[in-house]
């Protein structure tokens, strides 16, 4: 199996909600950091080599059709090139409503060691390496806000307008299913990953 969707967004831009309509249209499973959480043993040693320069995406995707939200959208460029047939989508949101979600939820959890559950501390520690890729050295609110505008610059200046759809969750189906090829669900639009269903997701890295 090889991945034929892609997203170049970051984590908090409606990437869980991407991740459901997708396997709702069909083009599942989609790899998302739940997927790395429910599989820290196998996952974390993998994305750990790719941050060190030392990507095996066929084992990191294996069984996978699509991919989003981090530690994807960290390596977008490499993975539009080892995938050339897979489609980008991008999905995004204002910027300054995606930093009040991600200073909530994944800042709030990364920038706190100490509460970090001892079998998690290693897939802590991915995470950080995979958002410093991502959004620079620190997470000043400037930096990143810059660092997102120049990822969704980068992705648009480089991915050919035929390959790439840029999507926020409140287009819903409509764009992406003209997209991707496929019939309009009759049901609505998934919407999902609110921040307390994001913490009840973390707990999920406690047992690790």
């Amino acid at each position: 199996m090889s991945l034929a969707v892609i997203s170049a967004g970051f984590g908090r831009t409606g990437t869980m909600s991407l991740k459901l309509a997708l396997e709702q249209l069909g083009l599942g499973p989609c790899h998302h950091m739940k997927e790395v959480i429910e599989n820290g043993p196998v996952q974390v040693p993998l994305w750990n080599a790719a941050v060190a320069g030392k990507p095996d995406f066929d084992a990191i995707y294996k069984g996978y059709n699509a991919a989003v939200d981090w530690p994807t959208a960290a390596f977008w460029r490499e993975l539009a090139v080892a995938y050339p047939d897979a489609k980008i989508i991008l999905s995004t949101r204002s910027a300054e409503s995606w930093y009040d979600s991600i200073s909530q939820t994944i800042l709030s959890s990364v920038t706190a060691p100490e509460s970090w559950p001892p079998p998690a501390v290693e897939w802590f520690n991915m995470v950080l390496k995979v958002l410093h890729r991502s959004l620079g050295p620190d997470f000043d609110k400037e930096r990143i806000i810059a660092a997102f505008h120049a990822q969704e610059a980068a992705v648009k200046a480089e991915i050919p307008a035929s390959r790439l759809l840029v999507h926020s969750a409140k287009d819903g189906w409509e764009p992406l299913c003209a997209f991707l090829g496929v019939p309009v669900p009759a049901t609505p639009y998934p919407r999902t990953n609110s921040k307390e269903e994001f913490f009840e997701l973390m707990k999920g890295a406690d047992g690790m």
